[in-house]
């Protein structure tokens, strides 16, 4: 009746009892605050089923700084294990679960903080900024979020039964087949990542119907914010890229399951065809996460050199060809599979050709700020901590893209250090950097600047110690995944393990920022314009309302309040037009206009609770919770089509 679930897979180690111990404390202490608290009504009428972009945007933003957290947790243990597993020292993590932990620190810190970060940013940026009320399709927006929690809930609940996958973030075969991983970690690995990648199938969809259809009256694709364009190139790039992540698990899934043999040398299967049709989806990814990241540093530098954006038409193409060019370069991952001289040259070659784009970017960047009034506010801080960290690993990515050299480096720590400059110093320095800019635009009140200061100073001095000496490392010959290690390494492992520390004590300044900037709210109150924006998200209130805007914008040409700061102009965004709209005549006459709000709805949470019975049922061979879970989405879709879309409308 309960498949392979027993009482065995719920007693581990020492080590693991403590993480179980963690997770079942926290939620536990989660629930018990919400009855004290007495605010199940108001999470369940507010939170849980709403629809609101801006609330589903800080429902992912909470869900990726708690899973950060766990993330890093995973990290500081790797780094402990590898600072004193020294020689004849085994260390305190037998290497299953050193395995299983660096799997789940690689899927965490990609699918459940980078990836919810960016959909967070997009959900509350992305309607202000083209002057719509909400995105395309309230509902699967909502849908989509509980998908990923679901995902997220997955990976989490390996730690209280079962375990984790032990092969390595892409699971490669024969590793991740049966016979050499019988235990229910790689279920639990595909059917995590299967319903969280469906979610961001359902999302990419959502925003790209929005850019292209729910833009402000004038906006035409050529007066669109750089963020938008980014957001728009990350989101064609998830439309195309995860559908081959959703096929590649699910023939895993077969091969586990039924017997198949896609990826198994008998029978016709091949280990390699997994590589590539992974990598096909991986590489695009590292760019699904680093546009958004490059849009939000397009809108800072001009607003904190006080300057116009440099190359607006060149960062535009620029965009455009990083989205095409990332689909042509997965096979630099494994140059040393044997393909051939030709296969590596052109690959080698449009890696290389990758980076111009990118490099035009940069260099965009660096011209904004030539001969601007540069203010070092916290988001200007992250660029430049962005600056220096990017452009090391971008150096490092191009001598890696010629094979002859990535023969060397392949598998080492070199590599990892270059993926860290590029996720780290990219992606989560972008959204740092965003998520403080546009934070007193949502909430209606800034951040703490000095101890956002800290914490960049302690992020970014942690992460050079954290990750150079890797660089070093990768070129003495330490590989990847070792749980033990050489003792002439053991001095740069344990500076390595001194700067993750480190940029644990940067997170602590972040969550102390947060703590005080909410205590001191009423004194930090923000204006409508609080870091002298420039695009159309500054046109409503700080915070908006829930109908975002009472009449929609008309744009006439970009940079409309940057330019009203410079002219004088009352209304930039209406100027030039020569009789005024219905609702806008009706606000003129002291009329109220109503406007529909979409109906909040429980459907998305159910149907991700179904889901979620369905891949626990899958996992553990649980057949008829599989069925009951499949069999409830189907009805909770069905019972959807009935609901009303527009639950009232709001006069204003």
């Amino acid at each position: 009746m309960f498949g392979k679930l027993t009482l065995d897979a719920i007693f581990h180690g020492p080590v693991e009892t403590g993480g179980q111990l963690v997770v079942v404390l926290g939620v536990l202490a989660v629930i018990g605050l919400l009855f004290y608290f007495k605010r199940w009504k108001w999470l369940w009428k507010e939170w849980i089923t709403s629809v609101d972009h801006k609330k589903i945007g800080i429902m992912y933003i909470v869900l990726s700084f708690v899973m950060l957290a766990r993330g890093a947790m995973d990290a500081f243990m790797m780094r402990a294990q590898q600072a004193i597993a020294v020689g004849e020292n085994a260390g305190y993590l037998p290497p299953d679960h050193y395995a299983q932990i660096f799997t789940a620190h690689g899927i965490i810190m990609i699918f459940f903080v980078a990836m919810p970060f960016m959909f967070g940013l997009l959900n509350l940026i992305v309607p202000l900024q083209i002057g719509s009320r909400d995105v395309a399709y309230p509902f699967l927006n909502s849908m989509s979020f509980w998908l990923t929690v679901v995902g997220a809930t997955l990976i989490n609940a390996s730690l209280v039964v079962g375990e984790f996958a032990a092969t390595g973030w892409l699971a490669y075969p024969p590793l991740s087949e049966l016979q050499y991983s019988p235990g229910v970690g790689v279920d639990y690995y595909i059917w995590a990542l299967q319903i969280a990648g469906i979610g961001t199938l359902i999302s990419g969809i959502n925003f790209l119907v929005t850019i292209i259809k729910m833009r402000a009256p004038g906006m035409t694709l050529m007066r669109m914010p750089i963020f938008i364009w980014t957001s728009l190139g990350s989101m064609m790039l998830v439309i195309f890229a995860f559908p081959i992540l959703t096929a590649t698990l699910g023939l895993l899934a077969l091969d586990r399951t039924l017997g198949m043999h896609f990826f198994t040398s008998d029978l016709g299967g091949s280990a390699m065809m997994y590589v590539n049709l992974i990598w096909a989806w991986g590489h695009p990814e590292v760019y699904i996460l680093i546009l958004p990241a490059f849009g939000i540093f397009s809108e800072i530098v001009p607003v904190f050199s006080q300057k116009k954006l440099f190359g607006y038409t060149s960062m535009v193409v620029a965009t455009l060809l990083i989205v095409i060019l990332s689909f042509v370069v997965w096979v630099h991952h494994f140059f040393t599979m044997g393909a051939g001289a030709n296969v590596n040259a052109f690959f080698g070659i449009m890696t290389m050709a990758i980076a111009i784009p990118t490099g035009v970017k940069v260099f965009n960047w660096l011209f904004t700020m030539f001969r601007g009034r540069i203010i070092f506010a916290t988001p200007m801080l992250w660029f430049m901590g962005f600056l220096t960290t990017f452009v090391l690993g971008g150096m490092t990515g191009v001598l890696m893209a010629i094979p002859g050299a990535d023969f060397q480096l392949h598998n080492s720590l070199f590599l990892v250090a270059h993926f860290h400059n590029m996720i780290i110093g990219g992606v989560l320095f972008g959204f740092f950097a965003g998520f403080v800019y546009w934070f007193p635009k949502i909430f209606g009140f800034t951040l703490n600047e000095r101890l956002g200061k800290y914490a960049f100073w302690y992020w970014i001095v942690g992460f050079i110690l954290a990750f150079i000496p890797l660089y070093i490392l990768g070129l003495m010959g330490a590989t990847r995944r070792l749980a033990q290690v050489d003792p002439s390494w053991q001095t740069l492992f344990i500076i390595a393990a001194i700067g993750a520390c480190v940029i644990g004590l940067g997170m602590f300044f972040q969550a102390l920022q947060l703590i005080v900037s909410i205590k001191q709210r009423k004194q930090n109150i923000a204006g409508d314009d609080p870091w002298n924006g420039r695009t159309l998200e500054w046109a409503t209130s700080s915070p908006p309302p829930h109908y975002n805007f009472a009449t929609i914008p008309h744009v006439h040409g970009r940079d409309v309040f940057w330019a009203e700061k410079q002219s004088g102009a009352s209304d930039p965004v209406q100027e030039g037009k020569t009789r005024p709209s219905g609702p806008e005549r009706a606000l003129a006459l002291g009329r109220s206009l109503e406007i529909e709000v979409p109906k909040n709805t429980p459907m998305g949470f159910i149907i991700a609770g179904c889901s979620f019975l369905f891949g626990f049922g899958i996992v553990w061979h649980i057949w008829w919770l599989a069925l009951v879970g499949a069999a409830a989405i189907v009805v909770c879709i069905i019972a959807r089509s009935f609901e009303k879309e527009i639950e009232h409308t709001i006069k204003v």
